[in-house]
């Protein structure tokens, strides 16, 4: 991009870097940047300035907040016998939109991966124990994404977990709603029989 204005490669390259993002929705963005009027260009920055400099990990959860404790550690109405384990802050939102939980969550900044080299010593698992040995939680919801990091978290999870006499469950996974099953796969075919629940 040689002919291009450095300032505006630098923009395209550095939006080049966004998970998701390629060659040519990082130019569609760098040039709607600079059709936008000046003040909301300058919004736009200053709110990445300000979520780097405000949002901080929750001394409890481990999830990202601009006030510690978080929102979900510190609400009244939220159930402490329950608790929630996810891999990462935005898997918050999506149990939050089904507006079906009210427990508490624990983050755990990742899932084993032998192969990436993380194990249970580089996620926020002592933490957790911690939290368990007050005797509040009476049940935990084991909430990893369905692959094999997932599942080898899960169950590393659970042997932690059950001997403190804690109930371990685990997120129901299988067939969407909406699709046929001649088009599911066998292990989420597996996973819908074994999740299956009486009517």
């Amino acid at each position: 991009m040689g002919n291009v204005a450095k300032p505006l490669t630098q923009l395209i390259e550095n939006f080049k870097k966004l998970p998701g993002i390629g060659t040519k929705s990082a130019q569609r963005m760098a040039f709607h940047i600079l059709k936008m009027e000046t003040p909301a260009a300058e919004q736009l920055a200053e709110a990445i300035r300000d979520v780097k400099k405000k949002i901080r990990r929750c001394s409890i959860c481990n999830n990202l907040t601009d006030v510690d404790p978080c929102y979900f550690c510190t609400h009244p109405n939220r159930n402490d016998r329950v608790l929630c384990i996810v891999e990462e802050s935005h898997n918050i939102l999506s149990i939050e939109s089904t507006h079906e939980f009210n427990g508490r969550y624990h983050i755990l900044l990742g899932a084993i991966s032998p192969l990436k080299g993380i194990g249970p010593d580089q996620l926020a698992v002592s933490s957790l124990i911690e939290r368990l040995q007050s005797g509040t939680v009476e049940e935990v919801i084991i909430a990893t994404n369905p692959n094999v990091e997932g599942e080898t978290t899960a169950l590393y999870l659970s042997k932690l977990v059950k001997p403190l006499g804690i109930r371990v469950t685990r997120l129901a996974m299988g067939l969407p709603v909406g699709s046929d099953l001649e088009y599911a796969d066998s292990v989420t075919m597996a996973r819908a029989l074994e999740g299956r629940r009486e009517l």
